[in-house]
């Protein structure tokens, strides 16, 4: 009897960790869904419900990178399982988006945009595939983060969901799809939120600024998402223009 329930435990305890160790797949699956989700709400012109679901696969991307990490159940099949499922959610589903929302009445040029950004997509991921095992400096990212490029287009379709019906109005929406697709094949350097440290650890601080940032999302959602999607891509470049103004002026040169 002790040997048959000392079994049945070990048979509960390896089911249990099988299950732990499928959780990580299981999410980058519904990150996979959002973004197929999101493309079909497009296409019945349901752009809050379809900008939504972007956001939900971002949320997705970040917990499955978390519990793999947690539970150590990292593997070569999750990396290319949640790269294919990022193309679908980060590239595919917003470049539909924005072509289905306002880039429609440029007719040609506008899906040709859509298409620019889906391979700028790719290529990012790709990049940052074969980068993961290289000792580069893990508080930065080569290029804007697919799913921020993302962020950017799915926010401002939140914000203004009823869409656009002149090409005259489409012309802005051109730079909403372009920027990001060309800072996610840039080599700009983009700060990991992960990997931030805010020097708070001890008090907390750090915890009251999070819950203020989901209060100002609780009640101002369009408009918070927004600026924040902004605000990241916003940061970045000026960064980047200040270390470039730097080496071409450093302290003590004179002209």
């Amino acid at each position: 009897m002790l040997d048959r329930s000392g079994r049945r435990r070990t048979d509960r305890t390896r089911r249990f960790r099988r299950g732990v160790f499928l959780l990580p797949s299981l999410l980058t699956v519904a990150n996979l869904f959002c973004g197929y989700a999101c493309v079909v709400y497009a296409n019945r012109q349901d752009f809050d419900t379809a900008a939504l679901l972007i956001g939900i696969a971002m949320v997705l991307d970040t917990l499955d990178g978390f519990f793999a990490r947690l539970t150590n159940s990292t593997s070569a099949f999750g990396v290319q399982l949640d790269s294919l499922a990022d193309i679908v959610s980060f590239g595919l589903a917003p470049a539909v988006l924005a072509f289905s929302w306002g880039l429609w009445p440029l007719g040609r040029l506008g899906w040709a945009v859509g298409f620019l950004y889906l391979t700028a997509t790719a290529m990012r991921l790709a990049r940052f595939n074969i980068q993961t095992g290289n000792p580069s400096d893990k508080r930065y990212f080569a290029g804007m983060p697919s799913p921020a490029a993302a962020g950017v287009i799915a926010s401002t379709v939140y914000l203004f969901p009823v869409g656009l019906q002149e090409w005259r109005q489409a012309l802005p929406a051109l730079a909403m799809v372009l920027v990001p697709a060309l800072l996610m094949v840039s080599t700009i350097r983009f700060r990991s939120v992960k990997a931030i440290d805010v020097g708070w650890r001890r008090s907390y601080l750090a915890l009251f600024m999070g819950a203020v940032i989901i209060a100002l999302i609780a009640t101002h959602p369009r408009l918070a998402l927004v600026v924040m999607a902004y605000s990241y891509t916003a940061f970045a470049i000026a960064f980047w223009i200040m270390g470039r103004m730097h080496r071409r002026h450093p302290d003590g040169a004179h002209g």
